[in-house]
């Protein structure tokens, strides 16, 4: 399988040759095949709803971002008011820099470490680098309802899948 390299603008600062990667590429990767499995993991360990999570993927490849950018990114997710405010009180997103009134007309966003760890962790675990948990201390592990169970098993059956 061949790679294109693609150069950057003139306008870069630092220009480095990048792998281009294709369709098929992410396909051989594999990189899909238990995203559910592992978004469900993160979403119940860390008490995120499924659209919180993706919305946190999406501001942290963003780096900062104001409020507008964070009302931008929601569009496609379902409708949620208290969003913002439960991300930033339970320290996913913090300020990088604060508005004062003067020159500053708005406060610049950035995602805490714990999100940018998270997100990192999640990526290590679709690229099988990383296991998810399996310790009693998982939230799926205490098997308290059928669909922990089922989780259980599905992880099981990830671990153990040679082509991961």
């Amino acid at each position: 399988m061949e790679r294109q390299v693609v150069s950057c603008a003139k306008a870069c600062r630092y220009c480095y040759g990048r792998m281009r990667l294709t369709a098929e590429d992410l396909k051989e990767l594999n990189l899909m095949k238990y995203y559910r499995l592992i978004r469900k993991w993160a979403c119940k360990t860390h008490e995120l709803k499924d659209a919180d999570l993706e919305l946190l993927i999406y501001l942290d490849c963003k780096k900062r971002f104001t409020r507008n950018d964070f009302i931008e990114g929601e569009y496609t997710y379902s409708w949620d008011k208290d969003r913002w405010e439960r991300l930033r009180r339970d320290g996913w997103i913090e300020v990088w820099r604060h508005r004062n009134r003067t020159s500053i007309k708005y406060s610049i966003f950035q995602t805490s470490f714990k999100c940018k760890h998270l997100v990192s962790r999640i990526y290590r675990i679709m690229l099988g680098e990383e296991d998810l948990p399996t310790s009693e201390r998982s939230v799926f592990f205490k098997n308290k309802t059928y669909t922990d169970k089922v989780y259980n098993k599905a992880i099981d059956d990830m671990i153990k899948d040679p082509e991961r």
